[in-house]
């Protein structure tokens, strides 16, 4: 079995506001490297219990030199640094059995621990007009590979948001949000046991859980904080810009289309953040 690790950051154990993520400035961050090692470790053994023999660990937040490379399950492959055109799911393809995403947080506008969605100029993103955060967008990247997201790990609303987009999927809730800066978390034994519970109920339900769907070609909407930001978005070639609402429209033909014009979106859009 052949399991893919999408390790996002905010949705770690133990982790509730910026100080924990934020590597030039946070004085947390060491920490939040340990507990998002700590996180995936768990789910690696567990999947490695349930018949996993092949791993593939892509960090996925920042920069995506978060993860300590040397505390790292050795029976895992790291995937880090970046760029790369598939961001958060690069490395992942057909060949891949599951894909569990751990440490993921809610869409924008959802009172979710650290909520956002990709970046701070998204207020919301569509695909096929249905609303979907980081969790939904590469959901379905993974799922026109047909590759089923099997489990996600983070807060309880993230849970929410997952269930809503893929019924049975299973999810290790570590702590629970009182504000986007606050939660009650679970204790590191009561955390890693979840995520380990967890990951191999997923494992054993991988045939039960369908791969996320949507239609080919892809509606892409992307609704942006200002105007500003829309104007320079609205570069990309082939895409449409709706003055009235904000909103940036792009069809893209498949999943790397998909994936490399919302990255290229948001890097034009936040050309547009100077002043």
């Amino acid at each position: 079995m052949k399991v893919f690790l999408s390790v996002d950051m905010e949705g770690i154990s133990g982790i509730v506001d910026n100080t924990y993520i934020n590597p030039d400035a946070g004085v947390n961050y060491q920490r939040g490297r340990q507990f998002m090692t700590e996180d995936a470790n768990a789910v690696i053994e567990a999947a490695i219990e349930a018949g996993a023999t092949e791993i593939l660990v892509a960090d996925s937040h920042n920069t995506m030199n978060n993860i300590l490379w040397e505390s790292l399950h050795p029976k895992a492959k790291l995937l880090a640094g970046s760029p790369r055109n598939y961001s958060m799911v690069h490395g992942l393809d057909a060949s891949f059995d599951a894909a569990l995403f751990i440490g993921y947080h809610t869409r924008q506008g959802v009172p979710g621990v650290l909520s956002h969605t990709m970046s701070g100029v998204i207020r919301n993103l569509y695909i096929n007009g249905r609303v979907v955060g980081e969790f939904g967008f590469n959901a379905a990247y993974a799922g026109v590979y047909q590759v089923p997201v099997v489990m996600v790990s983070g807060d309880d609303l993230v849970a929410e948001e997952a269930k809503e987009l893929i019924p049975g999927i299973a999810t290790a809730v570590v702590k629970k949000a009182v504000s986007r800066t606050a939660a009650i978390c679970l204790s590191r034994e009561e955390a890693t046991a979840e995520l380990k519970k967890q990951t191999k109920l997923a494992l054993s339900n991988v045939k039960q859980i369908a791969p996320f769907q949507t239609a080919v070609p892809m509606e892409m909407a992307v609704q942006f904080c200002h105007a500003g930001q829309a104007e320079m978005a609205a570069i990309v070639p082939g895409s449409r810009y709706e003055t009235e609402t904000g909103t940036v429209y792009y069809t893209a033909h498949d999943q790397h289309d998909l994936y490399m014009t919302m990255r290229a979106m948001l890097n034009l859009a936040a050309g547009a953040d100077f002043f």
